[in-house]
């Protein structure tokens, strides 16, 4: 018997049960039999011709027909600072040596006869990755100039039919300072992908430092080969069966999501936006895990249900629906792979009669694991079978999204380099609002709230910030407090409305009424 195994025989039942969960969650899925999981094992594609976008694919490529190109928030970008000494030459050799491997980051696209999109395969793309030196610069300028660049990078256009749909920049700060801006379009890639790109990226480079023979296997498969597959099989019984239970879900079209905004909303999404960064105590994140164990829960299932809570409180609605993305790599063939494969969806809670925080989070788990069973239909799928009507200001279905990740981020190990993801703010916003927090580490969760800035104003989103952090506070404190009784000002909120608000204390006669005084008034100033 293996140590992991001995180690799960030590469980309460509830504990392995919550245990087994979080297995399915981290992957986004039910666990499949072998049965099943033989069905799924993608084929190579027999035909030669150029393969048919996958279904998240062609929504994408179909917005930025609508957009005219112009749809920048669907640019994926990373940046990465590398103290020690960086062979340039060598990292653009390794960066060519991923993209040989996935045929995904040497893919253009173009419409066939019916205006369809097709995935067109390039046969060979060599980058040349490009160094503007900024080392003359003094240190607080190279951090202004690093944000600039890389905010302009983020929002740099792709051409989807010319390519390619991957770029990469790196700016040298000195002798043994750089920092490397990577970004591709969305169409080719998602953030496990990011993931897949930065291990193998330094699996050749620390082969070649060494003189050694990567070890990294060939690919039993490439995207297009999944694309083909996931449309033969989203058809038939399968298909009726998963829009069976989304239509039941959805039955109703849900209200669109009305927070109070401090502009109106434009005609159409301009994408444009910015982040307030999120930071949880670990004292709270544990607070908080405890909590879910007592229901059984996942630390996702109660960050979402908190959040609902969030958009309750604020919009005044109960019917709340916030979108919400999974892997989509049900199959092991995909986990090696860079592409597309990230679906969405559409978790929709009841936040009516006032409940118990505890009472929403078993609501909130019973709708995350209906959707988990049922997460293989694509969302274009979904948003072409309910048809909601047309908007070009808001997201079909939902306006808001929340996104946790539990998964240890790529750890950056090259020989020579200290390595750091750098956080940025790439300007850009493809909904109201988007909440996406990580726990890289145990008990250490950081993210940011992603907002709308034609919607909102900075105070506004600091304010709920400040809102959602008082909401957890009080959840790991007492879940079983009702939903209307849950604090969410801030100390510094409290302090404003009780004194700052009072303004100055002025006397008035005591036997004066209201009436009175404001009678004399008028006789003081009649024509004020």
């Amino acid at each position: 018997m293996s140590g992991s195994s001995k180690n799960l025989d030590k469980l309460t039942p509830k504990q392995r049960a919550l245990y087994e969960l979080l297995l399915k969650e981290k992957k986004g899925q039910l666990q499949a039999s072998s049965a099943q999981a033989l069905e799924r094992t993608i084929p190579r594609r027999a035909s030669t011709e150029p393969a048919p976008a996958s279904f998240p694919q062609q929504r994408l490529w179909v917005v930025d027909q609508l957009e005219g190109g112009q749809a920048f928030a669907y640019n994926v970008h990373i940046t990465v600072q590398f103290t020690g000494t960086l062979d340039i030459a060598l990292l653009e050799r390794c960066v060519n040596q991923v993209v040989r491997r996935h045929e995904s980051l040497r893919t253009v696209f173009a419409a066939r006869d019916d205006g369809l999109p097709v995935q067109v395969v390039l046969p060979e793309l060599t980058l040349t990755i490009p160094v503007e030196d900024i080392s003359a610069l003094a240190k607080e300028e190279q951090d202004a100039e690093v944000e600039r660049r890389t905010s302009e990078e983020s929002q740099r256009l792709f051409d989807l039919a010319k390519g390619p749909l991957l770029r990469g920049k790196v700016l040298r700060l000195g002798p043994d300072n750089h920092v490397a801006l990577v970004t591709m379009h969305h169409l080719v890639t998602d953030r496990w992908s990011l993931g897949v790109f930065v291990r193998e990226l330094m699996t050749f480079y620390a082969a070649e430092v060494s003189g050694q023979s990567p070890a990294i296997p060939e690919l039993a498969i490439q995207y297009s080969d999944f694309a083909e597959w996931q449309r033969e099989r989203m058809q038939g019984e399968r298909l009726r069966v998963e829009l069976d239970f989304w239509k039941q879900h959805l039955k109703t079209l849900p209200a669109p999501l009305e927070l109070p905004t401090d502009r109106p909303r434009p005609v159409r999404q301009t994408y444009r936006g910015s982040r307030q960064f999120v930071t949880l105590p670990v004292a709270l994140t544990r607070a908080l895990k405890e909590v879910s164990q007592q229901e059984g829960a996942t630390l996702f299932m109660t960050l979402l249900a908190t959040f609902q809570t969030l958009m309750h409180r604020h919009s005044r609605q109960t019917d709340i629906t916030v979108g919400s993305p999974i892997a989509g790599r049900n199959v092991p063939e995909l986990e090696s792979l860079i592409g597309f494969f990230v679906n969405t969806l559409v978790l929709r809670n009841d936040l009516g009669g006032n409940p118990t925080f505890r009472e929403l989070l078993r609501r909130a788990k019973d709708v995350c694991m209906a959707a988990y069973a049922h997460q293989e239909l694509p969302f274009e799928k979904l948003v072409e079978e309910l048809q909601p009507p047309r908007d070009l200001s808001r997201h079909p279905l939902f306006q808001v999204m929340f996104s946790f990740q539990n998964t240890p981020r790529q750890d950056l190990s090259m020989p020579g380099l200290q390595s750091t993801y750098l956080l940025v703010d790439p300007g850009s916003a493809k909904f109201d609002l988007l909440l996406e927090l990580r726990e890289d580490r145990p008990d250490e969760i950081f993210g940011w709230l992603e907002y709308n800035t034609d919607l909102f104003d900075v105070t506004t989103v600091q304010r709920l910030r400040g809102h959602f952090y008082t909401l957890l506070g009080a959840v790991a404190v007492n879940p079983d407090t009702r939903l209307s009784e849950l604090p969410l000002l801030t100390q510094d909120e409290h302090v404003q409305l009780l004194s700052d608000f009072q303004g100055e204390h002025v006397r008035y006669p005591e036997d004066a009424t209201l009436h009175s005084l404001f009678e004399a008034q008028a006789l003081r100033t009649p024509h004020a």
